[in-house]
């Protein structure tokens, strides 16, 4: 009986990690380019409930897998951020945050480039600076996977 009662007990336990580990079922997606859409960025830290924008990803998969990407970010009146992303009013009235403004916006090709190259969400790194971004990045990125599922 205490044998029987151990042997469940690792059963259970490994089929825990399984589940744990991604053992379930197997996603297989359909070739296509697929577009998926973030929510927009709300900072509950700032006073304003208009929001910092959403991020679109563009997905191309082939046999199966990832081939291509491509990750933009806009603004919340849909206009896209550019180089002038992180300005008030047209000038750079502060340009500690027009610098980090511009770096996360330049970690939106860092991320695409990851995605291809891992195959997979697992492999992309957040990169400091750009946490924002990296989070409607993900979540795009599940949007158009889930379109592509099959």
């Amino acid at each position: 009986m205490k044998k029987a009662v151990l042997m469940i007990a690792a059963a259970v336990m490994s089929l825990s990690m399984l589940a744990g580990c991604g053992g379930g079922k197997a996603v297989s997606y359909k070739d296509g380019t697929y577009t998926g859409k973030s929510e927009v960025y709300i900072n509950e830290d700032e006073e304003s409930e208009e929001g910092n924008g959403y991020g679109v990803v563009e997905l191309t998969i082939e046999g199966g897998k990832i081939t291509a990407c491509t990750f933009t970010t806009y603004n919340t009146d849909d206009t896209l951020k550019d180089e002038n992303y992180g300005k008030k009013d047209g000038s750079v009235a502060n340009k500690d945050y027009f610098k980090k403004a511009q770096h996360a916006l330049g970690a939106c090709p860092k991320y695409a480039e990851q995605l291809v190259e891992a195959g997979s969400l697992d492999g992309v790194d957040a990169i400091s600076g750009a946490t924002v971004n990296y989070n409607e990045f993900k979540e795009a990125v599940n949007a158009a996977l889930k379109e592509a599922e099959e």
